[in-house]
């Protein structure tokens, strides 16, 4: 079983380096580059933009080659597009190195979401799915204080070129050492796939999960992804180093919360017990912290973002209410139709925070202090509104 679970953790693990890497290298790329927010803003969201982009027919590919094959051939991608942004010479290379690098990590939350659905029994999949998660909390510790020290004394091209060949060597593992779970040898209709997501885009219960997670992700990941740094430079007043530091701290909070979520909603499960307000909670408290961070308290400003973060990854319980009102051979399509909505929502989180701090002259360290009150402001909106619609819904979830 180690054969099956090793190699999908480390995919996810290296998926969240790369998507939570600009957390520390953005200051570097802005004044290498000379980007202003929105600019390092749409950088780093375009990642989440390709990767968004993609899953509706990546669950179509995930149901019909399996997460074995899928998973290892974009992985090739991925590394090619580390590769490319370790040389790229402009703004629009590295965006476009960037936006395959997305697209070729594009897979590996889902496809190990749908491996360990075919090969746990049904109530152990919270816990499987939890620790997929937390792994990516691992990859975002990584990308955090060891990154910051990894910078002062290797430059972030030479990094990049070991992503990429670390990327390579596990995409070989997916092709010799992974096997192929025995219910993903039955060749189903392209037809009958398309079809099936239909199904998915008429269920009344997936639409409110769905515009919950992404209005949620929205605002938690999309900070935790970028913008968490330049708030505790620019508001809390810290140096690159203990923004480097607090982010590790959050990124443990991020672990801890997707275990934590996991464990407790397959303990409701096997009690027969809802875990739509698990789910919900964790988001309004998620919201109860973002809304004093809004306001500029700075006291216990890491401890904030640690409960913001931990409460936030509740929403992730959605893969668990969702894929249970569909058949098991509909997990690739149920997941990825529903990780549209979350990436997306991070890829407009993430280009519209930064278009509201340019609104602002640039300060001589960075940028205006009284703009995060905007910016976060209107994402901490999104993110209520999201939470409002789900529970008005909730009696949706009483039956598949």
């Amino acid at each position: 079983m180690l054969r099956v679970v090793l190699p999908f953790l480390a995919g996810y693990y290296l998926s969240y380096v790369f998507r939570a890497v600009n957390a520390v290298l953005g200051p570097d790329l802005a004044h290498e580059f000379s980007l202003g927010a929105a600019q390092l803003g749409l950088l780093t969201g375009v990642y989440f933009f390709s990767f968004g982009l993609v899953q509706i027919p990546l669950g179509v590919a995930l149901d019909r080659f399996g997460p074995r094959r899928t998973n290892g051939t974009l992985l090739v991608l991925a590394a090619a597009g580390a590769w490319f942004f370790s040389t790229a010479k402009s703004y629009e290379e590295m965006v476009l190195a960037r936006a395959l690098i997305g697209l070729g990590v594009s897979a590996c939350l889902m496809a190990s979401i749908q491996a360990f659905v075919l090969w746990f029994p049904a109530e152990r999949t919270a816990t499987m799915i939890a620790l997929a998660y937390s792994m990516g909390g691992l990859g975002a510790l990584t990308a955090a204080a060891p990154f910051e020290v990894a910078l002062r004394y290797f430059d972030w091209r030479q990094i990049f070129h070991v992503l990429a060949a670390a990327t390579l060597v596990l995409a070989a593992l997916f092709a010799l050492v992974v096997p192929e779970h025995p219910g993903t040898r039955r060749a189903t209709p392209v037809r009958e796939l398309f079809a099936g997501l239909g199904r998915v885009g008429r269920d009344s219960a997936f639409w409110r999960v769905a515009l919950c997670v992404g209005a949620n992700q929205c605002a938690v990941l999309s900070l935790f992804t970028l913008w968490i740094t330049t708030w505790l430079r620019d508001v809390a007043g810290y140096d690159r180093a203990a923004a480097a530091g607090a982010l590790g701290w959050v990124a443990l909070a991020l672990s801890g919360g997707y275990l934590f979520f996991g464990r407790l909603a397959d303990a409701r499960a096997r009690q027969g017990r809802p875990i739509l307000p698990l789910l919900a909670g964790g988001v309004a408290a998620s919201l109860a912290c973002l809304g004093l961070i809004t306001l500029g308290v700075t006291t216990g400003a890491v401890v904030l973002w640690m409960a913001c973060i931990f409460f936030g990854t509740g929403s992730t319980l959605s893969h668990s209410i969702a894929t249970r009102r569909f058949p098991i051979e509909m997990a690739g399509r149920v997941n990825t139709a529903l990780n549209t909505f979350t990436f997306m929502g991070v890829f407009i989180g993430q280009w519209a925070s930064g278009a509201i701090l340019g609104l602002w002259p640039p300060t001589a360290t960075g940028y205006e202090p009284a703009a995060y009150f905007y910016a976060f402001g209107v994402l901490w909106v999104v993110q209520a509104a999201g939470l409002a619609w789900l529970w008005s819904g909730r009696r949706h979830f009483a039956a598949p």
